[in-house]
């Protein structure tokens, strides 16, 4: 096997595939290796840790066919260091892999490819395929992972549900406390229910660069592939429920009140210095005789902190949230003026942008 391609190319290309390869932990040795293709002049890099797989494709000045195994991450590293704009040579005799540019050199002991796990194939029958932008997708996505859970014994919340609903896609994740949902395409023929890992999310958001315009989801019963560019990422689907989550949502507030995001964010994190040592717990009031919103917290060491911004609501009310929770939600929102919806101490506070129904976001209250 050999190519010759230009640093830079080759560099960020083995960046991509090298943060997949399973590292030292993994009883598959041959997974921290990442694997060179040559077929007719297509090249390809692919890593694996079996739950995920990352291929990239590269463009090349010229190669012959072959396949080789190295370590993933030594081989980045290297390459990374390597001068830019100089071409990079890359022979591989069995199992031993030579790299040349300008005046360096260096051999890496590799592993015949024979040993690197086949990738499973979608089925094409079975095959579902969206189209969007970079930039939709990138924005929605990030808006509803961050309610995603982190609690592996509750698998189906550790990942983002793509379900369609009357002809929408949407996107949803809770993690039992709070729940984001986001129209993400309209209009689609097709039928999906899939829960995708918020780790392979994470990965196909850092590989979005600023040169793909475009990217193509295409899911099966058990997979799901994403295609961005020159780069392809599959992940199994998490095998599970996810909640009836639509019932979760209510339909109507008693209590609404419209806020400045910008000075909701600003109380919200002068009264979360205080809130420390209760578990980030801060009271936030409706008061309709002084047209005020305030935010509050006690801490039995540290003092107090109220603090309040001028608006109106239909109703007088008080709840208690997570700090955390609020900030979160308020920073995926985004926009100028947010809404927010909240009834007796226990019912789910709704947040969303003002006359905005792409995006929504509860929260539970907290005990107070």
């Amino acid at each position: 096997m050999e190519i010759k391609v230009k640093q830079e190319k080759f560099a960020k290309a083995l960046s991509n595939v090298s943060r997949v390869a399973a590292g030292s932990r993994t009883t598959l040795p041959i997974l921290n290796n990442v694997l060179i293709r040559v077929d007719d002049g297509k090249v390809s890099l692919t890593t694996t840790n079996l739950d995920m797989a990352v291929v990239n494709y590269l463009p090349t000045a010229e190669s012959k066919n072959g396949v080789v195994t190295v370590p993933a991450r030594l081989i980045a590293e290297f390459v990374s260091n390597l001068p830019r704009k100089e071409v990079v040579h890359v022979v591989a005799t069995d199992t031993k892999v030579t790299i040349r540019a300008a005046g360096y050199s260096s051999t890496i002991n590799g592993a015949a490819a024979e040993d690197f796990p086949e990738l499973p194939e979608m089925s094409e029958e079975k095959m579902v395929t969206f189209r969007m932008g970079a930039d939709a997708f990138k924005a929605g996505v990030s808006q509803v992972m961050v309610a995603a859970s982190s609690d592996t014994t509750r698998p189906a919340l550790t990942g983002v549900y793509f379900n369609t609903f009357e002809g929408v896609l949407y996107l949803a994740a809770t993690d039992g406390y709070r729940l984001a949902e986001r129209r993400f395409v309209e209009k689609v023929e097709s039928e999906v229910t899939a829960i995708v890992p918020a780790g392979s999310l994470q990965e196909v958001m850092r590989m979005l660069s600023d040169d793909i315009d475009e990217v193509e989801i295409c899911f099966d019963e058990t997979q799901v592939k994403f295609k961005l560019g020159e780069v392809e990422i599959t992940s199994k689907l998490i095998d599970g429920s996810f909640p009836d989550y639509r019932q979760l949502i209510p339909k109507e507030s008693e209590i609404n009140v419209e806020l400045k995001r910008d000075e909701l964010v600003r109380i919200t994190k002068l009264a979360a210095l205080f809130a420390k040592e209760v578990g980030g717990s801060i009271v936030c009031e409706t008061n309709t005789t002084d047209g005020v919103f305030t935010t509050a917290s006690v801490a039995n060491e540290l003092g107090e902190n109220k603090s309040e911004i001028k608006t109106t609501a239909n109703a007088d009310g008080k709840v208690t949230l997570n700090s955390r929770f609020l900030l979160d939600a308020l920073n995926a929102v985004g926009g100028d003026v947010i809404e927010m919806g909240f009834a007796n101490r226990l019912d789910p506070v709704v947040i969303k942008g003002k006359k905005n129904n792409e995006y929504i976001h509860i929260v539970m209250p907290l005990k107070g």
